[in-house]
């Protein structure tokens, strides 16, 4: 698992909040082990997954307003759109790549730093949600938030979230999110149930994670994968039902999980956005919206914030 998961307590009283919770959830840092983070990269790469394609559209298409320094790109994976940004910025002298799965995160930089030997780059394994304070400093930042990953958190989530980061930027600094947008239900559910199941294996390894880090009793084959339309929410819910009413131990925390028959598992939510919504919520953490991007299709957005 993560360093950011493994050394954190609050994670740890996470996954205890969530299983004990209704509905019961876990922590989406679970999906991200090696082998998890992986399986996302895959994802990406499916004909149904469009989010990667119209964000990269767009980062062809436009460059940010400022000339920054140093680029942070939170969350960021195998860096997949990270270098449109470094190819838009001619002015940037350092990239730093934020994760919370190191072995993804060195593999991302040592391939950046091997293609672009003028730019320091630099990886850091943490949580966005927790340790923003360890970013670098300085003056002409811009911090990338990429593929709506944003997308992951809870409006409770986002508005701790954009608080801090708000708090956190200095003048200079700048603020650049991917958004999915609201869209056609069919489209949104084809995203996220695609044929050959690698969705599916994506979601169900955060079970194996929990049962290879804390000694957990998740049988698989008691849960069948879900992922649905939330109207009310707008986000996509997406989790694992149980087949049957069974227990789940889980020996690394003391605890002990009673599943109902039929009873939801979430593992990750992926909330889509509206421009006036999103712009509500900007301004409440102190930044004011600069820039809104869209592709042609209007599937996706990219946005530029700054504080206020």
């Amino acid at each position: 698992m993560s360093k950011a998961l493994l050394d954190g307590r609050a994670q740890f009283e996470a996954t205890v909040e969530g299983l004990t919770a209704r509905p019961r959830h876990l922590p989406t840092a679970w999906l991200y082990d090696e082998h998890g983070s992986r399986l996302y990269e895959a994802v990406t790469r499916l004909p149904e997954y469009y989010l990667p394609r119209r964000e990269a559209e767009i980062l062809q298409a436009r460059s940010p307003a400022i000339a920054p320094r140093t680029l942070i790109e939170l969350g960021s994976g195998a860096a997949t759109n990270t270098r449109r940004l470094l190819d838009a910025l001619p002015s940037l002298e350092e990239l730093v790549l934020f994760d919370v799965s190191a072995s993804i995160l060195t593999a991302s930089a040592a391939t950046i730093a091997r293609a672009y030997p003028a730019l320091s780059v630099r990886a850091l394994v943490g949580d966005f949600e927790r340790d923003l304070g360890v970013l670098p400093r300085g003056e002409r930042r811009l911090i990338a938030f990429l593929s709506s990953t944003i997308g992951n958190l809870t409006p409770e989530q986002r508005s701790r979230f954009l608080t801090a980061l708000s708090a956190s930027l200095g003048n200079s600094d700048a603020f650049l999110v991917g958004l999915d947008l609201v869209k056609d239900v069919h489209r949104l559910g084809a995203a996220y149930n695609d044929e050959g199941g690698t969705t599916e294996a994506f979601v169900r390894n955060a079970l194996t994670a929990v049962n290879a880090v804390l000694g957990g009793t998740f049988d698989q084959a008691r849960f069948s994968y879900e992922a649905r339309w939330d109207a009310r929410h707008e986000w996509m819910e997406i989790g694992l039902r149980a087949r049957e009413a069974h227990v789940v131990y889980i020996r690394g925390l003391g605890l002990e999980v009673a599943f109902n028959a039929d009873e939801l598992l979430r593992v990750e939510i992926s909330a889509k956005f509206r421009r006036q919504v999103f712009e509500g919520e900007l301004d409440r953490a102190g930044l004011g919206l600069e820039s809104w991007w869209t592709d042609a299709a209007g599937d996706y957005a990219v946005a530029l914030a700054f504080r206020n």
